[in-house]
């Protein structure tokens, strides 16, 4: 992606926005973006109107296996919805500010409040694979930021504040939701990375040493950019490898996907409840 100015990044916004008005007239209130594995979270969805990435201007497209690369807007848990069934990272080629891009343009649509999903590795000895975690913090290792270059004063500040990027309400409410129904969860730091390979031992063992207690390829730059406009936010991951350097095992996708799986139910009923809640 070249490099664009703010009037044309927001010029770019406006034409995205008014193609997606022309075809939905949903309103959403909360953006939900699904993770590797959990896009079945949609299959929940009374869903109004699916719009193809590929048809949505200046928009990314998904080329990551196990993201659809649709936006849905429907219904979940009675409050009104768009869910990015896939989602953008920085080892597909994307600049920053292309992941960031949907973000800004669900705002505009309407949206207060992310909810974002993501597949990662556990790295703090207490969790297992199939386990989730609600993300409390993050450390961002992705060597670059959605912010970098001029501000859109209209969006946020130039300096935005990050000592709670992640809601306080938020996360209580799906501690609360977990416990009044039996569901395992943990609380703790993502580190983001640019990936796409995963870690070496040494690795592992330097981010668990950081406080890091799982390690992902995503969520970070969407996190900044909600934060960025004043968006509340829950994040949560679903651990899906053990990254424990003594007792390292090689992973693949399918092994990914079928932890995803695994945790996919307990991640659903905690967001939908934590929707009805709201």
């Amino acid at each position: 992606m070249a490099y664009k100015t703010v009037e044309e990044l927001k010029a770019n916004r406006a034409e995205t926005v008014e193609f997606i008005q022309n075809e939905t007239d949903f309103q959403p209130e909360y953006l939900l973006i699904l993770g590797t594995g959990l896009g079945q979270l949609a299959d929940e969805i009374e869903v109004q109107d699916v719009i193809s990435y590929e048809d949505i201007p200046h928009f990314p497209v998904s080329t990551v296996e196990s993201h659809a690369g649709k936006l849905l807007f429907g219904t979940l848990g009675g409050k009104s919805v768009v869910a990015m069934q896939g989602r953008f990272h920085y080892y597909e080629g994307y600049s920053m500010k292309q992941i960031a891009f949907p973000v800004r343009v669900a705002k505009e649509l309407g949206a207060q409040t992310l909810m974002v999903s993501n597949a990662c590795g556990g790295l703090n000895p207490n969790f297992s694979k199939g386990d989730i975690m609600l993300i409390n913090d993050h450390i961002n290792f992705l060597g670059d930021n959605p912010l970098i270059g001029p501000n859109d004063d209209s969006l946020g500040p130039r300096f935005p504040d990050m000592s709670e990027p992640y809601t306080e309400r938020l996360l209580e409410l799906a501690e609360n939701v977990a416990l009044d129904n039996s569901i395992k969860m943990h609380q703790g730091v993502y580190l983001a990375v640019a990936g796409p390979m995963l870690e070496t031992k040494a690795e592992y063992r330097y981010m668990r040493q950081l406080g890091a207690d799982v390690v992902g390829m995503s969520t970070v730059p969407e996190v900044i950019t909600a934060v960025h406009m004043g968006m509340d936010v829950l994040g949560i991951s679903v651990i899906t490898d053990e990254c424990f350097p003594d007792a390292l095992e090689p992973v693949d996708i399918e092994d990914v996907l079928a932890a995803a799986a695994m945790a996919e139910p307990s991640l659903t009923q905690v967001v939908i409840k934590v929707l009805e809640r709201l």
